[in-house]
Formats: structure tokens, sequence, C-alpha cells
């Protein structure tokens, strides 16, 4: 029996009301404000408005407002969540891993995150991604990031 493998269509805005739909965030940890395009199990772009309300900035810093470039890894791997669960994946994806990460400057309020991720590899419920977040066309942050899927991955649903 043979099989053809069709191209996967590639979906355009997805407002947050549909992100809410394929990840299991809320806010204030549902980053990823709209997804500009995505190929399913490929690749995907997305934006994050950074808003001087964010609660991180209460204290981190409240003199020299700097988002916290933890949540710039998230939002980057959120934006990938979106691109694993759209190919196929569980309900749910794991942050895995994190590999290379740099970040090249201080991201802060008013500034909007245009994040890239692009898979690289991956096969047993695990997908590696290339990702990278711009402001005003200038790289603020890259690496890798692993997202797993736990239904995949263990008999009991661990990774």
């Amino acid at each position: 029996m043979t099989t053809t493998s069709e191209p996967t269509a590639t979906l355009t805005g997805l407002d947050n009301d549909r992100i809410r739909q394929i990840l299991p965030h809320r806010w204030p940890m549902l980053l990823l404000d709209r997804v500009e395009r995505v190929e399913p199990g490929v690749r995907g772009v997305g934006t994050k408005n950074v808003t001087a309300t964010e609660p991180w900035f209460q204290g981190h810093f409240p003199a020299d407002a700097v988002f916290p470039g933890v949540l710039v890894v998230e939002a980057l791997a959120q934006l990938s969540g979106v691109v694993f669960a759209l190919a196929g994946a569980g309900p749910i994806g794991y942050l895995a891993g994190v590999r290379s990460m740099r970040f090249r400057r201080p991201v802060r309020p008013g500034d909007s995150l245009l994040l890239t991720s692009e898979r690289t590899a991956g096969g047993r419920g695990f997908c590696e991604y290339k990702v990278n977040a711009r402001v005003d066309g200038a790289v603020v942050a890259e690496g890798s990031i692993t997202i797993a899927d736990p239904a995949a991955t263990s008999s009991n649903g661990k990774v």
C-alpha cells in the first residue's frame, strides 16, 4: 500500500481566543498574543506585546523595567507549543529543554516581540525548535527549545 503525504495548510491570523483553544495557559501566563502564521509541525510566527501593566514589572525592576528573559523563553515555548499541537500532539506540550539560549538586549514595556519557531528535529513525542525573538528587527533572544508530548513519551503520561 502506498501512502502520500499532503502538505499541511498554513494557518494565519490566530487571535487570542483561538490560541486559548490550543494552549492550556491563561493570564498572566498566556504570553502569546497572536500567531501571525503557522505551518503545523513545521514553523510559526507570533507576537507578544509587552505592556507596563504586566505583574512582573512590579519587582523586575521597578526603577528600570526589564521583561524577564525567562518569560521571553516561555513566549517562544508557547509559540512552539502551538506549532507542535496543531501537528496532532496531545492537549498539552511540556517545555523539556532549552539549549544555547542567548539574550542580546533587554526587552522593555512598549516593545513588541516578533517570535519565530522552526522545527529542526523530532520523534517519539519530542520536537526541537530553533527559536528567536526580535524587537524592531533586532534579535533580542535566540536558541533552541524542546517540547514534549507527555502522552506520547511514556505509558503513564509523564515525561
